[in-house]
């Protein structure tokens, strides 16, 4: 093999979406120059970086995925795509793998042109220059604010040779989120099996949980299914709490030993070709839930079930939020942890005490993803390909006024659910009724 002949990377994803992508967006913004940096590299310790993410919404534009690279769209009747990226470096190459340089990225991810990363500071007031408008991102990295600055300061240092410098630095994160929040076809089949993956993921914590082993090795049950399907990583840190640390919503330790009658609650999800699964299950950890368990996870249940109900193409995105509040705190109220009428205990906020955070959030290539939840004041009604996380919980922690027998028992059940046309498609197939979690942990 000739050292100018180093393999091409064996993922390189189906382009055409991202080309389309940006296509959109620069027919949306119209005039102006759009600047798009992705990720930047960031040191773990010594001289050893965390393994390198790139950024969700470049990628969403570009399908691009090795770091120092921006993406620059002159906007107007006919827009013009160019990219910035790394040169070939056959020595570097050799150490830390494959660089596709500006002539082939310019080739495989469609662009008008490309340039080395190391010209920006050449080119970009160029492209500044008469663009009237600069859409960026603003506010959320200091680095790039300042290039912005400097760039700009460039640009207005040549007004007097007739150059009109830009008059507006534009916030662009807003446009990229609403449009990532319809996800197409091809994010849809993505997401599918990465809920796929990570609902066999879930079943085969489940087979492997029993008393006397840690929570850190069922994680690595997880870890196993979602490698072994291709996902190389999971979405978000595993939750995978046992006990009291089921009452811990972002527990994160994963240290402590399963003891008999513990319920375990997992959080966890993969991360493939870029995007997310997000699903949480909770099972006792020898199979059999006591009564006390079961009468606290059938009232999760039935919330979840009627979240998933409440979905539908037109309904506002608050509406699954107000009957998890509904139906969680009915059933605080006939397990008597809560007292008074239906609606005394929602409006004085007495089941927060047990129900803290919301019903679930949007999903794609951030498991937090992209999008405005209210516009105007008024909660954004869901519209068909948008992907919701629905995760009602009930968390117990031992108090006075709390029968013992409640102590400590933490639920939460959570699947991830597209709006489709008709209504909904529950992306997520890992059992979750409690006669057919113990039926799975006997098998």
């Amino acid at each position: 093999m000739k050292r100018d002949a180093l393999p091409i990377p064996t993922f390189v994803p189906d382009i055409q979406p991202h080309h389309a992508r940006r296509a959109r967006l620069a027919k949306q913004l119209k005039r102006g120059l759009l600047l798009l940096p992705t990720s930047r590299e960031t040191m773990r310790n010594a001289d050893s970086n965390y393994e390198f993410r790139w950024d969700s919404g470049f990628y969403y534009l570009t399908g691009f995925r090795e770091p120092e690279a921006v993406l620059a769209i002159q906007l107007g009747p006919r827009p013009k795509h160019i990219l910035f990226c790394r040169d070939k470096n056959l020595e570097r190459e050799i150490w830390d793998g494959f660089r596709f340089g500006p002539a082939q990225a310019a080739d495989t991810f469609r662009f008008d042109a490309a340039h080395s990363i190391d010209e920006l500071d050449a080119r970009i007031p160029k492209l500044m220059a008469n663009a009237g408008t600069v859409h960026t991102l603003v506010g959320t990295d200091a680095a790039w604010d300042q290039s912005i600055t400097r760039w700009l300061k460039a640009v207005r240092g040549e007004v007097r040779s007739g150059i009109e410098a830009p008059v507006e630095v534009r916030d662009v994160s807003r446009d990229i989120g609403q449009m990532r929040l319809i996800k197409d076809a091809s994010e849809i089949a993505i997401m599918q099996r990465a809920n796929d993956i990570s609902s066999r993921a879930h079943e085969r914590a489940m087979r492997a949980a029993k008393p006397g082993l840690h929570e850190y090795e069922i994680e690595a049950e997880l870890l196993h299914e979602f490698v072994r399907h291709g996902a190389r990583q999971p979405a978000y840190g595993s939750i995978v709490a046992a006990g009291a640390n089921a009452c811990v919503l972002h527990y994160q330790e994963n240290r402590a030993p399963l003891k008999p009658g513990d319920l375990m609650l997992i959080d966890a999800g993969c991360e493939l070709e870029s995007y997310a699964a997000d699903i949480t299950r909770t099972f006792p950890v020898d199979g059999k839930f006591t009564g006390p368990q079961r009468d606290v996870y059938d009232i999760v249940l039935a919330a979840q079930l009627a979240c998933i109900r409440a979905l539908k193409p037109g309904t506002s995105v608050g509406r699954y939020r107000d009957v998890a509040v509904r139906v969680l705190s009915q059933g605080l109220i006939d397990l008597k942890l809560c007292k008074g009428s239906l609606d005394g205990v929602i409006e004085s906020g007495a089941y927060r005490q047990f129900y803290m955070h919301g019903a679930g959030h949007w999903l794609g290539l951030d498991v937090h993803d992209a999008g405005d939840y209210k516009q105007g004041g008024q909660w954004v009604k869901l519209a068909p390909g948008m992907v919701v996380t629905v995760e009602p919980g009930l968390y117990i922690r031992p108090a006075a006024h709390v029968p013992k027998r409640f102590w400590d028992i933490g639920v939460r059940i959570e699947d991830d659910v597209l709006i489709t046309r008709g209504g909904t498609r529950n992306l997520t197939s890992c059992v979750k009724r409690a006669d057919d979690i113990e039926a799975l942990m006997r098998g």
